[in-house]
Formats: C-alpha cells, sequence, structure tokens
C-alpha cells in the first residue's frame, strides 16, 4: 500500500488497512544490527534476507504458513525484514530503533490511524475532568 506522508516523519494509515514495511539495514560504514519496535501492534515477521532487498525476487522466499507475531524485529546489519501488520488500533503510534543514539539519526517514524465507521473502531473522546494544555 502507498502510504501518504505528513511532514517527514508521520505517515497517515487509514483505518483496517494492512501495511507491509521493508526495513533496510544495509550500510557503507561499520553498521550494526537494529531492533526496531512498533507501538501499538504486534506484526507479522515476513522474512529476513542479507544484502538489499529486491522486490521481484525476496517476497518469493517470504514465510506466509506460520509467520512469527512480534513486536520487536531484529534488522540484521546489512540486510532487510519485511514485516507485516493491519492497522486496526486507531491512534498515533511510534516506530523506533531501540538503541536511543540511533533515534537521533532518523531511525524513528510515526504512524496516525485514522478512526474506523464502527464506535469500536474509534478514539475514545478525552475524558470530561482531563485538565487542557
Amino acid at each position: 500500500m502507498d502510504i501518504p506522508e505528513l511532514g517527514t516523519k508521520a505517515k497517515i494509515l487509514d483505518y483496517n488497512s494492512t501495511v507491509e514495511l521493508v526495513l533496510q539495514g544495509t550500510t557503507l560504514f561499520l553498521g550494526s544490527d537494529h531492533p526496531i519496535h512498533l507501538h501499538g501492534f504486534s506484526f507479522y515477521v515476513m522474512g529476513i534476507g542479507l544484502g538489499n532487498f529486491d522486490k521481484d525476487k525476496d517476497p518469493s522466499m517470504y514465510n506466509l504458513v506460520d509467520p512469527p507475531l512480534q513486536n520487536t524485529v531484529h534488522v540484521p546489519k546489512n540486510g532487510w525484514t519485511a514485516i507485516r501488520f493491519r492497522a486496526d488500533n486507531p491512534g498515533v503510534w511510534f516506530m523506533h530503533c531501540h538503541f536511543d543514539r540511533h533515534m537521533t539519526w532518523g531511525m524513528d517514524t510515526v504512524f496516525i490511524v485514522k478512526n474506523g465507521k464502527s464506535p469500536e473502531a474509534k478514539l475514545l473522546p478525552p475524558p470530561p475532568d482531563m485538565p487542557p494544555c
């Protein structure tokens, strides 16, 4: 699915859409593995490989039978990890590398999941006694 951008760091997702991301860990100089965490969702790990992801070849090696369900995944140094999740939790959700210094390098993003149509697919309103900003 094409994810529209909001600025440079946030992506808006339609409620209940299927999202597939390929997290690329290839580097030109010294690199490291990256533990990537997504708040608000668990995702399926569809595949992991070395080198640059090949969109024509690598999806044929995805695990479509019993992919692991996780909320944090290892992206190998000089490799890639493909994940898939359903955007069925409205709200604003942070995805980031668990190494703090890597977030300062831009290894983070925000997903804004729109409300769905039914009452149980919408964000709850703030409580009446919530203090204003």
